[in-house]
This record gives C-alpha cells, structure tokens and sequence, in this order.
C-alpha cells in the first residue's frame, strides 16, 4: 500500500479578498476633492462586503513548458490545461463562474526553440475526431455547458491551427458547445 506516501497537492493559485463596495452618490470629482469628507463607516445594507475567491487549478495531464508541449493527446487531455472559479459571498449568497483554458484540442505542435515557431498539423481530420470528442464529453460530463473562445491568430501563421479546430467543432455538432472566433490581432 503505497498511497500512504503519496501527498495529494495542485499546482495553481488561491487568493481570497473582502471587498467593500462604497455606492455613493457623490459624482467622481467630488469623490476626489480634498475638502469632500470621506465616510468611514461601512453598513453591510448601504455599502455590503463581498468575499471574492480566486482558485486556478492546472491538470496533472500533458502540463509542460510552452512551445514544447501542444495539442489534445489520444485521451482527450489538452496540454497546459487550467480551471479559474472565480467566487463572489454576499449576503448569505454565493457566485461560482468557472472558465477552463487549454491547448487547440487537435495533434498540432510547434518544432524549435526560436520565438514562436510555426505551427504545423501532426494528424489527419480523422485521425483527430475520436481524441477531440473525448476531450469536449469530459468538458460537458463536469460542466455541462461549454462556449469556446478561439483566440488563436485567424489570419497568420496559427490559421491551420484555427482552421482545424473549427472544422473539428463542426464535425461534432454538440448542441452544448457555443463557438466564438476572437482575434486579438484584429483589436490592437
């Protein structure tokens, strides 16, 4: 029986906070002035504390280091895989909002070390759909409901990589899965 030695840990972050909101109706140039006196009492019912957590958990599965480490593996797992809830207590009342990030859910990788490598596709579209259903049923079996945030360049060197995870999502067909193409390049 070695699960004696066996220390159960997480790589990620926890921070918690108390917050408190003053709601004023004082506009924000009287908020600032010197001569505005600032009040110092908090009432719970004018001005409530909020207690907000941060928890960020990073998957034991295909964790590694950037350039190194892409892509879904035959099981589904997405290298570099994190879950963030985020929760907010106030008033006897708490809200969980959690968002998962991961690698492009298909056989891609990047080869070299020079400052960001092009992309390259390692399998068929076929070859990819049984590891891509597998990833996204794990994602629907814990959260039900899922939009994905594609936010690899749509017109650039990572196009192959955005091309195929599209093709992938409309091959699956879920009802569940909301697909959203954002790309920053396009907002700097």
């Amino acid at each position: 029986e070695v699960d004696f030695w066996i220390i159960p840990i997480i790589q990620g972050f926890v921070q918690i906070e108390e917050l408190v909101v003053n709601y004023s109706e004082a506009s924000d140039d009287d908020k600032s002035s010197p001569e505005t006196p600032q009040e110092s009492t908090c009432v719970d019912d004018i001005h409530p504390t909020f207690l907000v957590a941060l928890i960020s958990r990073r998957s034991r599965h295909r964790a590694g280091m950037r350039y190194k480490r892409r892509g879904v593996d035959k099981n589904g797992n997405v290298a570099n895989y994190v879950e963030t809830e985020q929760l907010i207590h106030v008033h006897n009342h708490t809200l969980s909002f959690i968002q998962t990030r991961g690698s492009v859910p298909v056989f891609w990788s990047q080869v070299g070390y020079r400052y960001n490598p092009r992309p390259r596709l390692d399998k068929s579209e076929n070859d990819t759909v049984s590891c891509f259903r597998a990833h996204f049923e794990e994602q629907l079996k814990n959260y039900k409901k899922q939009v994905i945030i594609n936010l690899v360049d749509q017109t650039g060197r990572e196009k192959i990589i955005g091309d195929a995870y599209l093709k992938q999502v409309l091959l699956y067909n879920n009802a569940n899965l909301t697909y959203v193409s954002f790309d920053f390049h396009e907002h700097w």
